[in-house]
């Protein structure tokens, strides 16, 4: 029984169960500059032209089975205008790589573009080739960019001229494919983050490379970008000595941090943010540099602040057929975004009724701290609402992993007590008159 589903552009094709471990096979674009004007006269910013991506065994195939995957065959006869890109993973593993191998059975697409890259001090047209392609998971679990550089094809054993691809000039394996290997790959396991204001969050990222020089210089750089604007916060250059690891380390958000040793050892790029405020919110830029390659990954900061609900009453008593007004006060909260809604439910019922329609809402109201508040209003009847309904404000919001309630039920009026005061004190006055009326009698 294959679990691989059919979807559309930019996801999967197939999985490949090979002699040495499963091959992942993406459905891709090849993305080139279009020489046009981002659509003016006709022209465009960038081309894309459909390519295949394919991960040679891309991990062990301890504990896979043949069933739940779909064989994928290359084309049988080549053709020099297809755009397969082989890539074998010799010497460079590729953290939680298995999450691409699963994903069409966890039913998320993945994205995948690749371009042309040129490295640090090499000519556009320079042999090997190079290209770096873009591996996204939605719904978060990872994201790679590597830099593929094209192979020999020393297996080809013939006195014919090999086939050239035809957009890119390139020679083809006798099954029709470009054989590259990954030379360098930045990556982050956690794409998209959620923290608390005033908590603290790392920011996963990482890089592999292959042939690294000992101490080699290494170069990371996080940026933020928000709302269209930009700033660097930390620039850091380290390297290993015999003895230590250097760094040079320029950091512009107190609280910042990363680590040298863990960079230059095991390929830990990552950040640590302190005391997180709404304005640490963003598009955060890691930039990995060593020796001839340098690429980028993007991790996404949300922050996030759940709202603290209260009832203006905390209990509801009709004393007369007066409407009375109920607040529900929604207290600091980030991001924007809330819903309040109101439900009644009079024991005579047996479900909810929803009274959303009948309220109204305050404007937002922005506190120094970057948080917002927010105030629903309902007006109560007594004939619509008799004691013993519970009246419930509902509170929906990012921060919350599931709706809050806020409640009160409406109770019994009380009896006057000043009414049988006064009732009291006329008995017991009426009494001693009528006492004072009878021994006068007498």
């Amino acid at each position: 029984m294959s679990c691989s589903v059919m979807f559309t552009n930019l996801i999967f094709l197939a999985l490949v169960y090979g002699l040495e471990g499963a091959d992942v096979v993406l459905s891709c674009s090849l993305i080139e500059e279009g020489g046009g004007m981002g659509g003016m006269m006709g022209g465009a910013m960038f081309k894309r032209t459909p390519s295949t991506l394919v991960f040679k065994d891309l991990v062990g195939n301890d504990g896979l089975s043949p069933e739940l995957v779909t064989p994928y065959n290359p084309p049988e006869t080549p053709n020099a205008d297809d755009l397969i890109f082989e890539m074998t993973l010799p010497s460079i593993q590729i953290p939680n790589a298995d999450l691409l191998l699963h994903a069409d059975c966890n039913e998320q697409e993945v994205v995948c573009e690749i371009s042309r890259y040129v490295p640090r001090g090499a000519e556009m047209d320079s042999l090997p080739a190079h290209f770096i392609g873009s591996v996204q998971l939605e719904g978060g679990g990872i994201s790679l960019t590597l830099v593929l550089q094209t192979l020999h094809n020393e297996t080809a054993k013939s006195d014919t001229e090999p086939l050239m691809q035809s957009k890119l000039n390139l020679p083809l394996s006798q099954s029709g494919t470009l054989l590259t290997e990954v030379v360098f790959v930045v990556f982050s396991r956690v794409p998209s983050v959620m923290a608390p204001i005033g908590g603290d969050v790392l920011l996963d990222c990482g890089f592999r490379q292959k042939n690294s020089i000992p101490g080699q210089d290494v170069a990371l750089e996080w940026r933020i970008q928000h709302r269209g604007n930009g700033r660097k916060i930390l620039d850091m250059k380290a390297s290993e000595t015999e003895n230590d690891v250097g760094q040079d380390l320029f950091v512009d958000r107190e609280g910042t941090s990363a680590e040298a040793d863990l960079l230059v050892r095991d390929g830990n790029a990552s950040l640590t943010l302190r005391r997180l405020k709404v304005t640490d919110e963003g598009t955060y830029i890691c930039t990995v540099g060593s020796g001839e390659f340098q690429t980028q990954q993007i991790v996404q900061l949300h922050i996030t602040q759940p709202p603290h609900i209260t009832l203006s009453e905390e209990k509801l008593v009709f004393q007369d057929t007066t409407p009375q007004k109920l607040s529900c006060h929604c207290h600091r909260y980030y991001p924007l975004d809330v819903q309040v809604e109101w439900f009644s439910q009079a024991p005579s019922e047996e479900e909810p009724i929803s009274l959303s329609k009948e309220s109204s809402l305050s404007s937002h109201r922005q506190h120094s701290d970057g948080t917002y508040s927010l105030s629903s209003y309902l007006t109560l009847r007594p004939d619509r609402n008799p004691p013993g309904t519970v009246i419930t404000c509902r509170v929906s919001h990012a921060a919350l992993e599931t709706q809050s309630d806020a409640t009160l039920t409406v109770e019994k009026p009380e009896p006057d007590t000043a009414f049988w005061t006064v009732v009291l004190m006329v008995s017991i006055s009426v009494f001693f008159l009528y006492q004072a009326f009878r021994g006068a009698e007498n």
